[in-house]
C-alpha cells in the first residue's frame, strides 16, 4: 500500500480551494518569481482520453532526439514526484519538497490551487534544470487550465475528446470541446487524431478562428503491417501514438532536431503505468486501466473484445469510481452477460460508488467488495478470462505496488 505523502504539509493547506480554473492568479506569481515559464518553450496535449499517454510518447520522441525535454502530467499515481520529469529522470522527493516549501508563501499570497502551486513548481523546475522544451500535459479543460500559462507552446496535441468533467466544462461534447480548444493560438501548429463529429467541428472552426495550422491524422498501423513498435500496449495507442508522431513532426518542421528515427525509438521506449497494463497477482495474469469514464470504457471494451479466444467466457472486475463519475454508463459498456463484478471502495479521502447504489442505478448484479485488497485479488484472479481491475487512477495507485511486474 503507498506510504504517507511527504507532500501532504505543503499541499493540504490550499486544498480548501479545490477547482477554480483561471490563470490570473498563477501568472502573478509566475511574474513574481521572475517569470520561470519563459525560459523555455514547451508544447501542449489536451483531450480527455488519452492526453497522458500522447504526453509520455512525445516526451520520449524528443529525449530520444537529443533535446533537454521535461514531462508535466497528472494526476499521479503513487508520488507527486511523478509529475515532474526533468531531462535526468523523475524530479526527486527532497527537490520536490524543497520548491514547494520556498513556493509556500507566494502561494498563498496569491491564493494558489494545489495544481497551480504544483504547476508552479513545475515551471521552476524546468527552468532550473536548462530544459528546452517542456510536454505539458493539459489537467482540466483548456482554455484556463493553468498549464496554459505558458507564454510559448509551439504545439498543441489533441486527445480524444469525450463527456467527463460535465461539471466544470459543460454538458456537452460541444461545449467541453471548446474548452479544451481555448488553448488554441495564432502562430500555433496543432495536430489532431479522429473525433467525434461535433467535437472535430468545434476544433475546426476554433483553429480557423484562432489563425492556427490544424492536421487531422489517422491511427498508425500495427506493428505487422508495417507501423512502428509501441511501448504502450493496446490497439487505442495507435491513435495516440499518431498524434504524439504528428506533434514531433511539426516540431521538426519548426527547428527542432527530431529525426524519423528518434519518433520510432522513442514510441518503443515510451511507458505509462496503469493504462492498459498487465500485471500479476500470485503469479496470475491480470489487467490493469485507469478506465473511469464512458469513452475510456469503450475504449477498453473494443481492447477485451479483441481476444476473441476469451469473448464468451466470464471475466471478473474489481472497480473502484469516484461518486461523480458516470459509473452506471461505465458498467453498461463493459460488462458481459455472466461476467462478475466487485465494487470497491476508494480511498477515504475520495467519495465513490458503493456496489449497493450502482445495482440501483444499473440493474446489474454487484458484489461489494472486502475490506482489504488483498482478498478482493484474490477473488478476482480466479477468472476463466483474463480478470481487470479499472476505474479510477486512485484504485490503480492503491493495486499497482500489491502486484508483480511481467518482465
Amino acid at each position: 500500500m503507498p506510504g504517507p505523502d511527504p507532500f501532504s504539509d505543503l499541499i493540504a493547506p490550499f486544498s480548501r480551494r479545490g477547482v477554480d480554473l483561471g490563470l490570473e492568479r498563477l501568472q502573478a506569481a509566475l511574474a513574481e518569481l521572475g517569470h520561470p515559464e519563459r525560459r523555455f518553450a514547451a508544447t501542449q496535449v489536451a483531450g480527455t482520453n488519452g492526453k497522458g499517454s500522447i504526453s509520455t510518447m512525445l516526451h520520449a520522441i524528443a529525449s530520444a532526439a537529443g533535446i533537454r525535454c521535461g514531462l508535466y502530467t497528472s494526476p499521479h499515481l503513487l508520488s507527486w514526484c511523478e509529475r515532474i520529469r526533468l531531462p535526468e529522470g523523475l524530479i526527486s522527493e527532497a527537490a520536490l519538497q524543497r520548491l514547494l516549501q520556498n513556493l509556500q508563501p507566494l502561494a498563498l499570497r496569491h491564493d494558489l490551487t494545489p495544481f497551480e502551486l504544483v504547476t508552479a513548481a513545475a515551471m521552476q523546475a524546468f527552468a532550473d534544470a536548462g530544459v528546452e522544451l517542456a510536454v505539458l500535459e493539459v489537467g482540466l479543460g483548456g482554455r484556463l487550465d493553468a498549464t496554459t500559462v505558458h507564454p510559448d507552446r509551439q504545439v498543441l496535441a489533441f486527445a480524444s475528446i469525450g463527456l467527463d468533467h460535465t461539471e466544470h466544462l459543460g454538458p456537452t461534447i460541444a461545449a467541453i470541446a471548446a474548452e479544451k480548444a481555448g488553448v488554441l493560438h495564432p502562430g500555433a501548429s496543432a495536430v489532431s487524431g479522429p473525433q467525434t463529429e461535433e467535437a472535430a467541428q468545434v476544433l475546426h472552426q476554433l483553429a480557423a478562428r484562432q489563425g492556427c495550422a490544424l492536421r487531422w491524422v489517422e491511427p498508425l498501423a500495427p506493428a505487422e503491417q508495417g507501423g512502428p513498435v509501441l511501448g504502450l500496449k493496446g490497439d487505442l495507442q495507435r491513435n495516440n501514438a499518431a498524434v504524439a508522431a504528428a506533434a514531433a513532426e511539426a516540431l521538426a518542421e519548426r527547428g527542432w532536431p527530431i529525426t524519423a528515427a528518434a519518433i520510432a525509438e522513442g514510441l518503443r521506449r515510451a511507458r505509462w503505468p496503469g493504462r492498459l497494463e498487465q500485471r500479476r497477482f500470485q503469479g496470475q495474469p491480470l489487467l490493469v486501466d485507469g478506465a473511469h469514464n464512458p469513452p475510456a470504457a469503450a475504449a477498453l471494451r473494443r481492447e477485451l473484445d479483441q481476444r476473441s479466444h476469451e469473448h464468451q467466457l466470464p471475466r471478473r472486475w474489481l472497480i473502484g469510481i469516484q461518486r461523480h463519475k458516470d459509473a452506471p454508463s461505465l458498467l453498461r459498456t463493459l460488462l458481459r452477460e455472466g461476467d462478475a463484478v466487485r465494487v470497491v471502495a476508494l480511498p477515504q479521502e475520495h467519495s465513490s460508488w458503493s456496489a449497493a447504489d450502482l445495482q440501483a442505478a444499473t440493474g446489474f448484479q454487484l458484489e461489494e467488495g472486502a475490506p482489504d485488497l488483498v482478498s478482493n485479488l484474490v477473488w478476482l484472479v480466479d477468472s476463466p478470462a483474463l480478470p481487470v481491475a479499472c476505474g479510477s487512477l486512485y484504485l490503480v495507485a492503491e493495486l499497482l505496488p500489491l502486484l508483480q511486474t511481467t518482465d
